[in-house]
């Protein structure tokens, strides 16, 4: 795959992360990119909240560390592959505090095919 091409998949990825972080979803890995992130953010986007740091994040993504990266697709992918499951099996779920997360592993066994691989492969277990 040429650097090119890379660039742009990993564009797409960003901009569906984005276009999905504004709707209650999967927070699954949400740890992985703070932990990832917290120090890419407030130097790319210092006192940003909200709508302006995700706008941040979109425009300035590519300065920011591989593995904050990285954190932010695996989570993309997560929520992507997930959010119908999360919509059926968790539906009176309120997001925050791991709540989704916590869902999701009570009903891992009710989740679809793909919901459950992305979730091993951002893991690294497949």
């Amino acid at each position: 795959m040429t650097a090119g091409a890379t660039f742009r998949l990993t564009s797409i990825l960003v901009v569906s992360f984005l276009t999905i972080a504004a709707i209650p979803s999967v927070v699954l890995a949400q740890k992985d990119i703070v932990a990832a992130c917290v120090h890419d953010i407030k130097f790319q986007c210092p006192g940003a909240e909200g709508d302006a740091r995700r706008a941040c994040i979109k425009v300035r993504f590519k300065e920011f560390s591989l593995r904050c990266q990285l954190a932010m697709v695996k989570l993309a992918a997560i929520r992507k592959a997930c959010k119908a499951d999360v919509k059926k099996n968790c539906p009176d779920i309120v997001p925050g505090s791991g709540r989704i997360e916590a869902c999701i592993k009570d009903h891992f066994a009710d989740m679809s095919e793909g919901c459950k691989e992305t979730i091993s492969q951002a893991a690294g277990k497949s």
